[in-house]
């Protein structure tokens, strides 16, 4: 897909600058795929949240609520005490929110490092709950900038969904807040985020139909665009004679009638669909129904992409299910008289944390959801088909309830000849909200926004650099660490190093000092309104030779000394001591490497990316020190005690690893080359065995594998002669002949040996 302008100015904003950011755009504009693209590109600690737990789950998130512990209640801007009756409704304040947070530590270590926040369908997102967000982001990170100096990239179309706020609700909120859409939050008062709106469609190309949505979006549809819409009314419409044709409705009771009615009209036997659960997946973030009620002849749409290399479908796509059995659905796609198998997807409920090594925000996966991404498309309603695009849809609008949910329902389609309106669209009730039209007067062109990355790509260079030599916080971590000793014996274990911890100290606060008369210098020669970028490269350049052995040696020693402590029972507190200090030194080290790897690129004229930075080769530091500890400790008299001695992994917690975000098989495949078994992989995966043949019944057709890796040659005979006669048959048609001889696993495996 081509980048548009827009686009690319967001990468560079979202890379080479702190300023945040309202992206949006009509729909059908790009906006989910460029969210994919700054995730998988970015340089920055980055964590992705959306107000509801499936909207969470599209995105590959967590919920705002659980990400910053927030308490289901209305935020209020204030610390006055707020006197409510109500038995429905819970207020929370500046005061009683921090005192009621019970935020663990892995989250806090999170928040800490995070860099960047991007916050997915922000159209839903309300006021007093980014406001709650605020705060929660500058107490943890003991930071008073908004959103405590993290960059927040916005995301969402605002004439889309809107926040959901009751009336005894809005009350109170009315008394601190002008509208209770996310831009209204006290937060952006005086930071108002920069407003990029993404123009290019890619859904649609119908210049007429075009023109009529972005009318409808800005509340400037006109007589003549009605009439154009109104020419395409149907009440009568027979979608038994017309197929192909799905009905979007505004309630849920009214699609899954339809849908219902409509199943039962078939009189083919019903097969049920179960999906397979592994690990932790509340029921609240299913990401479709439990139960997946198909018949053959049953008209369905794809839920998700086809995310393999096949490309075989698209979300929203439209198909007929053509044969069904307990291991196999086919569907046939009448416009391209071709059918395919259907695979199944696997949604992943994640945490964020933070790896030891790299000091990076990672995920990791607590549970899998792994079903067939389809569902039954005789009707949806307009709420879950954000994200969906139909080359024909029927249009029940008639009641609509929501401001720009005619809008959103239209958009869905590629060009007016899919279209079927069941009744006339009433002016009346298509109108936009009004708030969001007036905010968008604050969208920025590209030629304003080439202007503003200049001066803000500076800004970010000279805040980085700062934050880089600012260790006024870490100074004082080691300062109450020599103040804990006070209150040992020094008879105590502990006390063992306490001078070892006095040397540290002082060794910072030397550096400390350095440090502040460096900043001094960038201050200096950010003074002037066009900074010498050569003379502080050079600044630069003696500050790293100078600082980076020092904080090296401390980072050395501390790991040392951690991994004594570990190896001693009865030091569990001092060892989480030093395990906080430890993250503290290492991660100096590593934004000090990090920013010398930016100075070179910036020098070099190259993009500060991910790629260009090589950020995946920092992890690879403490992991040296270790090793070299570890020979270190086996070398000398080291010894301890039996009854001092403590088991390897006394302290150490066990934590699951994941890999980066890839396609599924690749993951599968690399675990694979590493001899793993299929339910080891499935175990480390967190999915189920029968998953992880699928994903090598995809390897094989891609010639990654070869069968006989998997499969014993003597099995492979007897499925060559199962696959004799085969021609057109199905493997559902196949197994049938083979009962229980061979299994559906070899069965599939064997054919992909034929796709290839």
């Amino acid at each position: 897909m081509e980048v548009s302008r827009e686009a690319a100015l967001t990468l560079q904003f979202i890379n080479q600058t702190n300023r945040s950011i309202f992206l949006t755009g009509k729909a059908g504009t790009g906006k989910t795929t460029l969210l994919k693209e700054i995730v998988s590109t970015t340089h920055k600690n980055t964590v992705v949240v959306a107000p509801t737990g499936i909207a969470a789950l599209n995105a590959g998130g967590v919920t705002i609520h659980s990400l910053f512990q927030l308490p289901f209640a209305t935020f209020l801007p204030t610390y006055d005490f707020i006197n409510s009756d109500s038995e429905y409704f819970r207020f929370e304040n500046y005061s009683t929110l921090i005192r009621h947070s019970k935020m663990n530590n892995i989250k806090k270590a999170v928040i800490k490092n995070m860099e960047l926040l991007i916050v997915d369908e922000v159209s839903m997102l309300r006021a007093d709950v980014l406001d709650a967000m605020d705060l929660m982001l500058r107490t943890v990170r003991r930071n008073d900038s908004v959103f405590g100096g993290v960059q927040v990239l916005f995301i969402g179309d605002l004439l889309q969904l809107p926040p959901v706020v009751k009336n005894e609700e809005w009350y109170f909120l009315k008394n601190y807040y002008n509208g209770i859409y996310f831009f209204n939050a006290k937060c952006l008062d005086q930071f108002p985020p920069l407003y990029v709106e993404l123009n290019k469609i890619y859904r649609q190309s119908d210049d007429v139909f075009i023109s009529i949505l972005n009318n409808l979006r800005n509340n400037k549809i006109t007589k003549n665009d009605l009439s154009i819409l109104n020419k395409y009314v149907n009440p009568k419409f027979d979608f038994k004679k017309e197929k192909g044709y799905i009905t979007l409705t505004t309630h849920n009771a009214k699609a899954d009638k339809i849908n219902n009615e409509a199943l039962e009209n078939l009189k083919e036997q019903e097969h049920i669909y179960l999906p397979e659960i592994v690990g932790e997946f509340p029921e609240k973030i299913f990401p479709m129904e439990y139960e997946l009620c198909l018949k053959v002849g049953a008209q369905i749409i794809f839920t998700k992409n086809d995310i393999s290399y096949e490309k075989k479908f698209y979300n929203g796509k439209m198909g007929i299910i053509s044969s069904l059995s307990a291991q196999e659905i086919l569907v046939y796609f009448p416009e391209d008289k071709k059918t395919i198998e259907v695979d199944k997807y696997e949604w992943q409920n994640i945490r964020y944390k933070i790896n030891a090594d790299s000091k990076q925000v990672e995920e990791e996966v607590l549970g899998t959801f792994t079903q067939y991404p389809i569902k039954l498309a005789w009707a949806i309603t307009v709420h879950k088909s954000q994200g969906l695009t139909f080359d024909k849809a029927a249009l029940d609008v008639s009641n609509v309830f929501v401001a720009g949910q005619a809008y959103v329902a239209l958009s869905r389609l590629r060009s007016l000849n899919g279209l079927i309106l069941l009744s006339e669209i009433d002016l009346n009730g298509i109108s936009a909200d009004e708030d969001v039209i007036n905010y968008s007067k604050n969208k920025k062109d590209a030629d304003s926004l080439e202007q503003d990355l200049s001066f803000e790509t500076q800004n970010f260079l000279k805040i980085s650099l700062i934050q880089t030599f600012s260790w006024f916080e870490p100074m004082m971590d080691w300062v109450r660490l020599v103040k804990t000793f006070e209150l040992e014996s020094e008879k105590s274990k502990k006390y063992q190093y306490f001078s070892w911890a006095q040397q540290q100290l002082e060794r910072i606060k030397t550096n400390f000092q350095h440090a502040e008369n460096f900043i001094k210098q960038i201050h200096s020669i950010y003074s002037s309104n066009t900074p010498n970028l050569t003379y502080l490269q050079e600044r630069f350049e003696k500050a790293y030779e100078y600082f980076y052995p020092k904080l090296d040696q401390l980072a050395f020693e501390t790991l040392f000394t951690l991994e004594k402590v570990k190896r001693t029972k009865k030091m569990r507190g001092f060892y989480e001591e030093l395990l906080d200090l430890e993250t503290i030194q290492i991660q100096m080290v590593l934004q000090l490497k990090k920013m010398n790897r930016i100075m070179l690129a910036i020098a070099d004229g190259q993009p500060i990316t991910k790629e260009t930075l090589k950020l995946n080769s920092l992890a690879e530091y403490r992991i040296n020190h270790l090793v070299t500890i570890q020979d270190i400790i086996s070398k000398t008299s080291l010894n301890f005690d039996d009854d001092d001695a403590a088991d390897e992994g006394y302290y150490e917690k066990k934590v699951i690893q994941k890999s980066e975000k890839k396609v599924t098989t690749d993951v599968t495949f690399e675990l694979w080359l590493k001899k793993k078994t299929v339910q080891e992989i499935a175990d480390f995966r967190k999915l189920t065995p029968q998953t992880i043949y699928g994903h090598l019944a995809k390897l094989i057709s891609q010639k990654k594998i070869k069968i006989s890796e998997i499969i014993p040659k003597n099995r492979i005979k007897d499925l060559e002669n199962a696959f004799k006669d085969y021609g057109d048959k199905s493997l559902t048609e196949i197994k049938a002949e083979v009962g229980d001889t061979i299994s559906w696993e070899e069965l599939r495996l064997f054919k992909a040996t034929l796709d290839v």
